[in-house]
């Protein structure tokens, strides 16, 4: 399988090819190579160090749209135990796209949402890409209602460019599903803890986005809109993308910055998709960490902050 690199990551790339040509070399017969090699070696190291400590907007949304980067199904996987998933939305059927499940943490029984991608073209088709249509959400909404039922914290992981905007979509009332999940989430009487993992796009991540506690991974997203569409609809240009991001204020830097997001988890260098199992370990422990404040909280008094929280966001106050 092809690697996949991202454009900024090309000058390290073909420095890395160089230095396994040479070692190659050195296998071969060449040991005065040697010190060329620990030069290249120190040489690429500081490169990446440089590159990754300074990305743009726009970098960081190619590092949270990586394709080898983990995947909610992977967090489901590493982080919970006795794991029983739930289907359809008992109105039109099951969608691939979102997740939801039964499943404990850390020894406490909880409920798990998120969006879900394939690993493969197959897998992505088949899951919209992680795009969920009008039953994604209203099986979200159904495993919601299952937490507050059984007084079970809720935890979601994003991971989505949107909600599916097709006229079939539409037609079984998409904007609705997304609103009722909303105003579900915010009367919710039980612990709400989500995670950005990767994309955060528009409606379709705020369905199931917003809680308690909103920890961000350092490249992951959160946004109004992608950035492609935001340059599409005001420079009628979607080349114009990564001018787009970096007005958007939507790195997770900035969500905290703006007093949306509570936390961000430091990434491995080059991404969550360099180290997995770092980012597994430094995950378990923000959502141990959040879980251990929020549980055993008055159901009405969380759900009353929540909702003044959620009617915080985007007011500005201005100076006299």
């Amino acid at each position: 399988m092809a690697r996949h690199v991202m454009d900024f990551e090309r000058p390290i790339i073909e420095l890395e090819e160089k230095l396994a040509e040479l070692k190659r070399l050195e296998i071969a017969g060449m040991p005065e190579l040697a010190s060329e090699i620990e030069g290249l070696e120190a040489e690429i190291e500081r490169l990446r160090q440089t590159l990754y400590a300074a990305l743009s907007p726009w970098e960081k949304v190619q590092v949270a749209r990586h394709p080898e980067r983990p995947k909610t199904q992977d967090y489901l996987e590493m982080l919970f135990t006795d794991v029983v998933e739930l289907h359809g939305d008992r109105h039109h059927g099951d969608d691939e796209a979102i997740v939801a499940a039964l499943a404990t943490f850390d020894g406490r029984r909880c409920v798990v949402l998120g969006h879900r991608k394939g690993k493969t073209t197959k897998e992505n088709i088949r899951r919209n890409f992680g795009s969920p249509h009008p039953e994604g959400f209203r099986k979200a909404q159904r495993a919601m209602k299952l937490a507050e039922k059984f007084g079970l914290p809720l935890v979601t992981f994003l991971d989505t460019a949107g909600a599916y905007p097709g006229i079939e979509a539409e037609e079984r009332g998409q904007a609705w599903a997304i609103a009722e999940c909303l105003a579900t989430l915010s009367d919710l009487a039980v612990p709400v803890v989500v995670v950005g993992i990767g994309e955060g796009g528009s409606g379709g991540a705020l369905a199931i986005g917003f809680g308690d506690r909103l920890i961000m991974l350092e490249n992951a997203y959160y946004s109004v809109i992608s950035p492609e569409m935001c340059a599409l609809i005001l420079h009628k240009d979607a080349s114009r993308a990564a001018e787009s991001a970096s007005c958007l204020a939507m790195t997770a830097d900035d969500l905290v910055r703006l007093g949306i997001a509570d936390e961000v988890v430091k990434e491995p260098l080059g991404g969550a998709h360099r180290e997995p199992e770092v980012v597994f370990a430094r995950v378990a422990e923000a959502i141990s960490r959040a879980l251990t404040e929020l549980c055993g909280s008055d159901g009405a008094a969380l759900a009353e902050k929540r909702y003044a929280r959620l009617r915080a966001i985007g007011v500005v106050a201005e100076g006299e």
